[in-house]
């Protein structure tokens, strides 16, 4: 957990939480009083998200004061200070664990007209406790020497038996997947999806074991033909300036799936306001500015994921998937769902 650039009141608030729980390092540089902040919590933990947060800083002169941790760790920090809490924002990936933070009483609704005119529907929770601010796809990854065009199609493709032995994934405890299998209950209903979950966890080609780059490997090296994964992972090999992450890739391909009926799974970045922000009217203008097209560029071009709001550039090596049917299921119907799917894959035997 990594706390930095805080006010001098929430400095020693925080501070002295941290010393009790015995897990913050703390960083007080040039603290000044009654100073326009906005206390973020947050999960993510890419490098171009510095550069956010400063031109946010810049172009309104509220500072952010950040703590870092595992979306676990800030959601029991944030139950356990209660209307105590200092947080004014938490930032996450995954719907599951918005809808979790929400149903845990932890964020507060938010009317915005900026917001709702930029965030799609879909992407945002209902009466405005969360809203998502970046979008990755969860797409099949093939062999394209194994797996012939039109082959596979849709998830609900990976129960064929043709696929035993030949299907690689991450494990039931990984959101991603309880995600995934949340979309598909509200598709096809709980007891469809609980038949599907055990045949596929009859093709699995080996115990599922580590992330989507890891599943990704496995298809290049043969261990099996069909993986599933995040749209950034695969990018990021595409896209790296090492020659054995472009080898990975060399002879795989993407398939988004679905794309004749719902259309592919996609999950968001988020963020929400705490319900006990003391500064909330900063946490608005802070979610309001990661709304605006130079924030979702930093979104786009930092970890290679789809900006939530529409017209905003794309990485170039992601601007060929740009033309993709997503499924537009509400994110808070799939994340409502997670506990439901994590529920059914242990009873399918997926490990």
């Amino acid at each position: 957990m990594r706390l930095v650039c805080l006010n001098a009141a929430t400095a020693r608030r925080v501070f002295m939480l941290g010393l009790a729980a015995g897990s913050l390092a703390v960083t007080l540089p040039g603290l000044a009083a009654a100073e326009e902040v906005v206390n973020l919590y947050s999960s993510r933990h890419y490098d171009t998200d510095e550069a956010l947060y400063e031109t946010f800083t810049k172009q309104t002169g509220i500072r952010i004061n950040r703590l870092e941790a595992t979306e676990d760790q800030l959601l029991q920090r944030m139950k356990a200070e209660g209307d105590k809490s200092p947080a004014d924002v938490l930032i996450t990936v995954d719907a599951g664990r918005l809808y979790r933070a929400q149903s845990m009483d932890l964020l507060q609704p938010v009317r915005s007209s900026v917001l709702e005119k930029a965030i799609p529907a879909h992407l945002r929770e209902p009466d405005g406790h969360w809203f998502g601010f970046s979008k990755r796809a969860r797409i099949l990854v093939v062999n394209k020497d194994k797996v012939k065009t039109g082959e596979i199609s849709r998830y609900e493709d990976l129960a064929d038996p043709k696929w035993k032995g030949r299907v690689l994934i991450r494990s039931s405890t990984n959101v991603y997947n309880q995600s995934l299998i949340g979309s598909m209950i509200a598709a096809d209903g709980e007891a469809k999806t609980e038949a599907w979950a055990r045949a596929v966890v009859a093709n699995f080609a080996r115990a599922p074991k580590g992330g989507d780059t890891d599943q990704i490997k496995a298809v290049a090296a043969g261990e099996g033909d069909v993986a599933l994964s995040n749209t950034y992972y695969f990018a990021r090999l595409l896209g790296s300036k090492k020659p054995e992450d472009n080898a990975v890739v060399a002879n795989l391909a993407v398939i988004f799936p679905n794309q004749k009926d719902r259309g592919t799974h996609v999950n968001v970045s988020g963020a929400g306001v705490a319900k006990y922000a003391p500064n909330k009217a900063n946490a608005i203008k802070f979610l309001e500015y990661l709304a605006t097209k130079e924030a979702q560029e930093y979104f786009a071009r930092g970890n290679y994921e789809f900006p939530a709001v529409a017209g905003v550039p794309l990485h170039p090596v992601i601007a060929s998937w740009s033309d993709f049917k997503e499924d537009t299921l509400n994110a808070a119907v799939f994340g409502k769902n997670n506990e439901a799917a994590l529920k059914l894959m242990d009873r399918a035997g997926w490990k």
